[in-house]
């Protein structure tokens, strides 16, 4: 026996002896970055199998949020695509109304870069609300379009057109109201407006972007869809099975 120092308490988490190592965020750093840095050290240390490091408190929320996101985005996209499907009595033209989602996601991002905000929850819950915003646009002009074709047995190009001809007005409103809704959240300033500021800024630059968009490429993604649909021999429009 000798003399020596020991610690006077030994935590566990589990079965397992744990020692806790917290650390600040530098000014201007996000926590995902921190925890980037964080997984490179611990590579780099090599650390024997009988040691391992984990995240705990806020950076596990915030790697759990991260490992939930493809499948909360995936479980939206098939609801959308089964409600849809059965609407409109078509596997086909869902995916032209769901065409419209990549552009509102690519339009969040590039606002949250331009205004150096972090890619957070709030962020994410921006663009899942992005997918119902942004898919009234083809809604509006398919829904219309696949009215004239199967009761006035109008073509495909002629009803397209005359779908965007005469559902630009209600688009163009409904974008300008949701975007009126983001602009206090994006701008907005007092206790709390950190959280919410994310959410406005993925909201204005989804709607932004999209509907510059959309406009455009609905109508080349419907004709294109068409005319697959006809080469696969699809099936018979109302009209003319009846």
């Amino acid at each position: 026996m000798h003399p020596g120092t020991a610690p006077l308490v030994v935590n566990h988490q589990g079965q397992f002896p744990v020692v806790t190592a917290s650390f600040n965020l530098a000014p201007g750093a996000s926590l995902g970055d921190a925890v980037n840095a964080i997984d490179k050290v611990k590579e780099e240390l090599q650390m024997p199998a009988s040691l391992q490091a984990t995240f705990q408190g806020t950076a596990a929320a915030f790697l759990s949020s991260l490992s939930n996101e493809p499948i909360l985005i995936l479980a939206a996209l098939v609801t959308v695509y089964i409600v849809l499907g059965v609407l409109y009595e078509s596997y086909i033209h869902p995916i032209t109304i769901l065409s419209t989602l990549p552009s509102a996601g690519v339009g969040a991002l590039l606002a949250l870069m331009i205004c150096k905000t972090d890619f957070s929850v709030i962020a994410l819950i921006g663009i899942v609300l992005l997918i119902g915003i942004v898919e009234k646009n083809a809604i509006m002009m398919i829904d219309f379009a696949l009215e004239a074709e199967r009761k006035e047995g109008k073509p495909a190009p002629e009803a397209i057109y005359q779908a965007c001809l005469l559902r630009f007005r209600p688009i163009l409103m409904t974008t300008l109201a949701a975007m009126g809704g983001g602009i206090p959240l994006a701008l907005g300033t007092g206790t709390g407006s950190e959280l919410r500021r994310p959410l406005g800024i993925a909201i204005i630059g989804g709607l932004i972007f999209s509907q510059l968009l959309t406009l455009y490429t609905t109508p080349v993604i419907y004709l294109a869809f068409d005319r697959m649909a006809k080469r696969m021999g699809g099936s018979k429009r109302p009209a003319e099975a009846s």
